[in-house]
């Protein structure tokens, strides 16, 4: 072939360095790809399903995705293996996440949610208290950027509920100037005291 054609079908299609527009095309981030977030696996659990023709094998993935600076979501993935039912929750979860109200690193009022059985309290703390709490709520408070909390699970100990109602309590938090805007009144007008350090 002549020294055009080479051109053509060698390297001048894979271009300079030996990587065309495909090759680049498949080093291209993905859509998923975004700023590193924390990741945190809560909950791994075996789903049987039994059918006419036998038992189908399945699992089932709860994963808490936050950026430490006031955003987090949670989502389940499913899939036939582990690895791919965390990407799918972990996708998920990007996608659902959801603003925290936050007053330096706790919260700004005590908020308790129920979600089917499970019922969570949080509570505001002072600096230096860290996070006390269980294990699926101290996973949503830690990846949501929370540093300092109170918090108790009246309710039901299954962490996919606790996890729900978790994320609807920080959903439904709200600080004094949102309230105040709300009510159509001055931030002094609305009554509100902050806690101080040592309470």
């Amino acid at each position: 072939m002549s020294e055009a054609g080479d051109n053509v079908f060698g390297r001048g299609r894979r271009g300079r360095d030996g990587d065309g527009p495909r090759g680049r095309r498949d080093r291209a981030p993905r859509r998923d790809e975004g700023p590193t977030l924390d990741e945190r696996v809560v909950n791994i659990a075996r789903v049987d399903k039994v059918h006419k023709g036998g038992r189908n094998l399945s699992w089932r993935a709860l994963v808490v995705v936050g950026d430490n600076q006031g955003h987090v979501g949670a989502a389940i993935g499913k899939a036939r293996e582990i690895p791919d039912a965390i990407r799918k929750g972990s996708e998920r979860a990007r996608k659902d996440m959801i603003t925290v109200k936050l007053v330096g690193g706790t919260i700004p009022h005590t908020v308790q949610t129920r979600v089917q059985t499970a019922d969570v309290l949080l509570k505001p703390a002072v600096p230096g208290t860290g996070v006390i709490a269980g294990g699926p709520v101290r996973a949503v408070m830690e990846a949501a950027g929370v540093s300092d909390v109170l918090t108790k699970s009246l309710g039901s100990n299954n962490p996919v509920n606790i996890v729900w109602a978790t994320i609807a309590a920080l959903r439904s938090l709200r600080t004094v100037d949102a309230v105040a805007e709300l009510r159509g009144l001055q931030v002094h007008e609305v009554g509100f005291r902050p806690r101080q350090t040592g309470e």
